[in-house]
């Protein structure tokens, strides 16, 4: 099969598919035949900074998911031909992920997946939306009622995170940091340039979906009105951990901060996301789409940061 084999540094200039066996299936595993999967930001860090690492085991294929259909269930529940999506648990880090024609993964990160999507808008949703609900409804409890600030609204994960919470009646405040990109944001109520101090700028924000991360925590913590919670979901801001770090200076009286790490998905879960989607009719904002033959331009648009919305790679 072709396959994307890292065994170092990549920068994406520099990337080749390589032909390698299709992997043996064992016990607790099952062999998708993958049609398409979404790149991500995590890739890119793994690509050019995370692989020189120790705990990273080469030659490693990256990708963190993927959708496509059972080839081999092995000992799983699943049946052969049945349709899937799969990620995180280890994916494209501790074992090799979507970014080849099969992937072997354990049967406990793959789930079945009723939906009338097409392959490319399907492969969108994975790891985008499993985020962006677990950040909205399991951390922020998100409801109609809320006026909600989503920090960073032009990458994939914002413009899902938008999706929901318009779905369910909730007003949106959208910022971006490039004032040629507001109009990009016209799926939400409010649309900012974030000149990295909106703490007087906004009013009546109850939850706020922070995605950029460290770099504008702190003033993102200061837009919230008293009762409201933060979510640090993303790192658009490439700061990683705040370094002297003090919660009682840092966090301003009566409002809360909580974080999603989406590592942990489940089959309710999948099934509610998909179910939603369909229920709203909504359709996953792709950003750009490449065949895999093209996944050297797909990871240069993704280093570039360019693109709006979900980078899809689908098979032919």
């Amino acid at each position: 099969m072709k396959a994307l084999v890292l065994n170092g540094v990549t920068p994406a200039e520099q990337i080749t598919l390589s032909e390698v066996e299709i992997p043996e299936v064992r016990p607790g595993w099952v062999l998708v035949k993958v049609k398409a999967f979404g790149m991500n930001h995590s890739e890119k860090i793994l690509r050019l900074h995370e692989i020189d690492n120790a705990y990273i085991h080469k030659p490693i294929i990256p990708g963190i998911e993927c959708v496509g259909e059972i080839v081999h269930p092995s000992d799983s529940h699943f049946e052969k031909g049945q349709k899937v999506a799969a990620l995180m648990g280890g994916m494209g880090r501790e074992f090799h992920g979507s970014y080849a024609e099969y992937a072997l993964l354990p049967a406990h990160h793959v789930f079945k997946v009723d939906t009338g999507l097409s392959w490319k808008e399907m492969a969108a949703v994975p790891e985008t939306y499993f985020t962006a609900w677990g950040s909205l409804f399991e951390c922020l409890n998100l409801t109609k009622e809320d006026v909600l600030l989503i920090r960073g609204g032009t990458c994939a994960l914002g413009y899902a995170a938008m999706q929901l919470a318009k779905a369910i009646g909730s007003k949106v405040i959208a910022t971006t940091h490039k004032e040629s990109k507001l109009p990009l944001l016209k799926g939400a109520d409010e649309a900012v340039l974030d000149t990295g101090n909106l703490q007087d700028q906004l009013s009546g924000v109850t939850k706020a979906l922070e995605l950029v991360g460290v770099k504008t925590l702190h003033d993102t913590m200061r837009c919230i009105e008293k009762g409201g919670i933060v979510c640090h979901t993303g790192i658009l801001g490439g700061i990683y951990a705040l370094n002297g770090f003090d919660p009682i200076k840092f966090i301003p009286n009566g409002v809360y901060l909580t974080g999603f790490y989406s590592n942990a998905p489940t089959q309710e879960v999948m099934d509610n996301i998909f179910s939603f989607i369909c229920q709203h009719n909504l359709r996953p904002c792709l950003g750009a789409e490449y065949d895999f033959s093209e996944i050297k331009e797909a990871c240069v648009a993704l280093d570039g940061g360019k693109v709006n919305g979900k980078i899809v790679v689908k098979m032919i």
